[in-house]
């Protein structure tokens, strides 16, 4: 039952990555992350992480899968324009897949199996502890440092696109803060008598 299982979450980890990419409908592309983002939750539970595969399914599902399917279902985006200007690097991105793929053939080609591998994987950690206690002794204790770098560069990453996706519109009503603190009441407001029976 085990091997089934495998097999099974594999092969929907492996199809719904590959539709994810080479379906039209990008709804149907969230969908099939979803597919994979369920089936890693599958095989982690199946390594005996039980704690990774709830974070895979609370965190992608629950939140960035979720955001990006609204994000497309909500945004008016034009994907055949998009599409249209993406066939034009089609050629650079065929030559770098393929020369990835020939890098997976090499590594993989004189991959070989040690015997004392399952070993040393489970003398990371006490074998007698939870597997969510086993992490954070890994995380925050022997690699903090990698662990706290790899923070500052998610955050350095977000700043860039940011930056690189901000437009100033001169279309668009801003707020100004600045002029509004510095406003003169007696200029902004002005009081008058309106007597009974008349308008402004």
């Amino acid at each position: 039952m085990t091997v089934f299982s495998f097999y099974l979450f594999a092969i929907c980890v492996i199809a719904g990555g590959l539709f994810t990419v080479v379906s039209r409908n990008p709804v149907h592309s969230v969908l099939w992350l979803i597919l994979a983002f369920l089936s890693s939750a599958g095989l982690f539970v199946l390594l005996g992480a039980e704690f990774v595969a709830m974070l895979l399914i609370i965190v992608y599902v629950g939140a960035v899968a979720v955001l990006f399917l609204f994000v497309v279902m909500m945004l008016d985006v034009d994907f055949a324009q998009l599409k249209a200007e993406m066939a034009k690097y089609m050629p650079l991105a065929l030559l770098i897949g393929l020369v990835i793929l020939m890098q997976f053939v090499m590594a993989f080609g004189v991959w070989e199996s040690n015997e004392a591998a399952e070993g040393l994987r489970t003398q990371v950690t006490n074998p007698d502890l939870y597997n969510t206690e086993a992490l954070g002794l890994i995380l925050y204790d022997q690699y903090f440092l990698l662990f706290q770098l790899a923070g500052l560069i998610l955050l350095v990453a977000m700043i860039g696109a940011i930056v690189l996706t901000l437009r100033h519109r001169t279309d668009v009503k801003r707020q100004d803060v600045v002029a509004q603190m510095m406003r003169d009441p007696a200029k902004a407001m002005e009081l008058r008598d309106v007597k009974p029976g008349q308008g402004l």
